[in-house]
């Protein structure tokens, strides 16, 4: 038995120290897209924050189990409406097509939408929107939902991957002024995404 064990042991350490590196990759790698997003964010010429505000930009820490792979089902002759935004105007989408996947074995469901006038600009003909809310809204995360943005070609096969690491604050978290969306009702989930970012904690502008 003592010769079993010395046969069995040492095969449980390389799957580890596996695992370990592809989590510390991945963590370096939404450690690269958050300093990406804060650069954007001083780059902006609309931006309503400075380089000193982004020390106040809080994030989930980065966490695997939320890169999920949902499935995609595309929606068929969508009408398009007008989304509501938090300064009271409104912007034009469609419906582009539905996500479902699976946290702790319950089935959520999420819409994806196209900007109609984004959409006509050659840069963003491409572009797709995924703005929710969930139930750390708004005592972690900003109340007003989080948005997360796409590409057609992220869906492949009938699949995409929704990285919710990645989702982030739209500009009313920071300040007033700005056209918003409103995520739909259809995409509020009763579940709790602890992933992306976290509420902002320096002041709000007005």
């Amino acid at each position: 038995m003592k010769y079993l064990l010395l046969f069995i042991i040492p095969v449980f350490f390389p799957l580890a120290t596996s695992a370990q590196e592809t989590d510390a990759a991945y963590t370096a790698t939404i450690a690269t897209h958050r300093a990406h997003y804060k650069q954007e964010l001083l780059t902006e010429t609309r931006s309503p924050l400075t380089a000193k505000d982004t020390a106040y930009l809080d994030f989930f820490p980065a966490n695997p189990g939320w890169n999920i792979t949902a499935t995609f089902t595309r929606t068929e002759n969508a009408e398009p409406f007008d989304m509501p935004t938090y300064s009271g105007l409104t912007k034009r989408f469609v419906t582009y097509g539905t996500i479902s996947f699976a946290i702790n074995d319950a089935i959520q469901t999420l819409s994806i939408y196209r900007n109609l006038k984004l959409s006509s600009d050659p840069a963003y003909k491409d572009h797709l929107f995924l703005p929710f809310k969930d139930a750390t809204n708004p005592k972690i995360t900003y109340g007003g939902g989080r948005y997360i943005d796409l590409q057609t070609g992220d869906i492949q096969d009938g699949k995409v991957t929704i990285d919710f690491n990645k989702c982030y604050n739209p500009w009313c978290a920071y300040s007033d002024g700005f056209n918003c969306p409103v995520p739909p009702r259809e995409n509020h989930l009763k579940i709790g995404v602890e992933a992306g970012e976290r509420l902002f904690l320096g002041e709000k502008k007005h």
